[in-house]
């Protein structure tokens, strides 16, 4: 019985044995079971993560299609950036998963081939300029430049798309392109002369067109004062006639004679051999820029704080047509062919207007706003009809809040701006202005030169996205307002609110 009782135990044992080890087997199946679940899933959702693709690269795709466009175009366009997104999103979404955006990426890819060797040290930036910089925009479709003047949406960039650089190291600042040097082309050997006459602030300066010597320049008092600045600087006639500040002038195209626009609401009209006003025009408000028409010398554009931009005939005064706007029309340039003339205004918009070289008929176009994100006076509108970075016509802007725009201009598209560029500066007090560079060659930067409120003069590369100020010049004593240059790209001229007015001559280069 003793021996049956122990088999019996054993057997007993062996088969809890027997059943533990199949529980062991068991679970360990289960654990197998959740750990090619749980592989599978996580291969599922890395294959979901490669399908999902960035949404900025389909904003083209959502543009609506205007009743006269090209169907055909248009999906061959759609196409194309499909195919584009694919071959692309892959890569970003890895930069973007490593804690870099997009701009890293593209400076990256963009990068030198001995870019670790040339990386220089970065220059000290001037105190309170620092630089916003963003990327130029991918070549725009007709649907995308067409667009009309009644639409809302601003084209030409938005404030999210601007990427802000601070003087912290960053991901932009290790993969970025290596630093130009200080520009030897922008070196000066000194001042040239020096105009202290006047005791008002100097508010406008220009040189005469196509002339290396004549130059002019407006102050507070009302007074013009024109000036050689030959080998024998002097002055050489005082117009007086203006009973307020001189906002703006203008020479025609033989520099025998200037339009004037003042404060005290009136369009003056200068013999300059004369010394003599041969002509007032009387308005009801404040005129504030004024220009001749380039191909037809005849019609003159002025801008007042009224919101019209009038146009009259310079033989009689009349008034032969005007164009409303939504404010104060504070700045004004016309391009080359005299087709389109850009204005600014005093919530800081850009117009783009349509002018008849033979009537003088105006007609908007269309609407822009500059890079500024608050609105504010716009000082500054210069067309140039070649630049570097948009390799086309270009305008240049500047607002009381110191921020300068800079727009490639679509002539075929009538006028219609796309932003490039900003540059943003400490806000003003004075009505300070800007004013392109001479272009020095097709391989080094795009330089636009600029007062400020530290009496200094600042030259900065709008192809650098940090540490834009590449010169500066001292001399003067207070706020420096005016800024510009002379046919002949050698002297640079510039005033500021105690009445100088300082040459400046430019060293020669090879």
């Amino acid at each position: 019985m003793a021996d049956q009782n122990d088999s019996k135990i054993v057997q007993e044992l062996d088969t809890d044995d027997e059943i533990q080890s199949q529980r062991r087997e068991k679970m360990e199946v289960d654990n197998n079971g959740d750990a090619t679940s749980s592989a599978q899933q996580q291969h599922k959702e890395e294959e979901e993560k490669k399908h999902v693709y960035d949404p900025e690269v389909y904003s083209c795709l959502l543009q609506p299609i205007a009743s006269d466009s090209d169907l055909r175009y248009v999906g061959i366009r759609r196409f194309l950036l499909f195919r584009k997104a694919n071959s692309g999103v892959h890569q970003r979404f890895d930069w973007r998963c490593n804690g870099k955006g997009y701009v890293a990426y593209r400076n990256f890819i963009n990068r030198p081939r001995n870019w670790e060797n040339l990386l220089l040290q970065s220059h000290t930036s001037t105190p309170n300029q620092s630089g916003r910089w963003i990327a130029s925009p991918a070549p725009l479709s007709l649907l995308f430049e067409a667009e009309s003047y009644h639409s809302s949406r601003n084209l030409g960039g938005s404030n999210n798309a601007r990427t802000s650089f601070s003087s912290s190291t960053s991901d932009y600042e290790r993969y970025d392109r290596p630093r130009k040097k200080a520009e030897p082309a922008y070196s000066f050997v000194g001042m040239h002369c020096i105009f202290d006459q006047c005791k008002f602030a100097v508010t406008v300066l220009k040189f005469g067109h196509m002339s290396s010597d004549l130059l002019a320049y407006g102050a507070a008092d009302g007074s013009l004062t024109v000036c050689s600045v030959s080998e024998s600087p002097s002055v050489t006639k005082q117009l007086l006639g203006h009973s307020k500040d001189v906002t703006d002038f203008d020479f025609t195209t033989n520099n025998q004679y200037i339009a004037s626009t003042s404060l005290d609401k009136t369009v003056r009209v200068w013999d300059i051999s004369r010394g003599l006003c041969i002509r007032v025009i009387y308005g009801v408000s404040s005129q504030w820029c004024i220009r001749f028409h380039p191909v037809n010398n005849n019609f003159l554009s002025v801008g007042n704080s009224s919101k019209e931009i009038n146009v009259y005939n310079f033989s009689t005064g009349r008034l032969i047509n005007k164009q409303v706007v939504d404010d104060e029309v504070t700045a004004m340039d016309h391009d080359h062919t005299g087709q389109l003339l850009f204005c600014g205004d005093a919530q800081g918009c850009i117009y783009t207007i349509r002018m008849d070289s033979r009537s003088g008929l105006l007609s908007r176009v269309h609407r822009n706003r500059t890079g500024s994100k608050r609105k504010s006076l716009v000082t500054v509108v210069q067309y140039r009809t070649f630049s570097l970075l948009a390799r086309g016509p270009v305008l240049l802007t500047c607002t009381q809040d110191g921020s300068l725009a800079f727009f490639s201009v679509a002539l075929e598209v009538q006028g219609y701006l796309t932003l490039r560029c900003s540059l943003k500066l400490t806000p003003r007090v004075h009505r300070i202005q800007a004013s392109f560079c001479p272009l020095l060659s097709l391989e080094k930067g795009e330089y636009i030169v600029a007062g400020s409120e530290d009496s200094n003069v600042y030259f900065y590369d709008l192809t650098r996205p940090r540490h834009t100020c590449v010169n500066k010049l001292q001399g003067h004593s207070s706020s420096v307002i005016g800024i510009t240059w002379n046919s002949g790209e050698n002297f640079l001229a510039s005033s500021d609110s105690s009445g100088t007015v300082i040459v400046w001559k430019r060293a020669k280069t090879s």
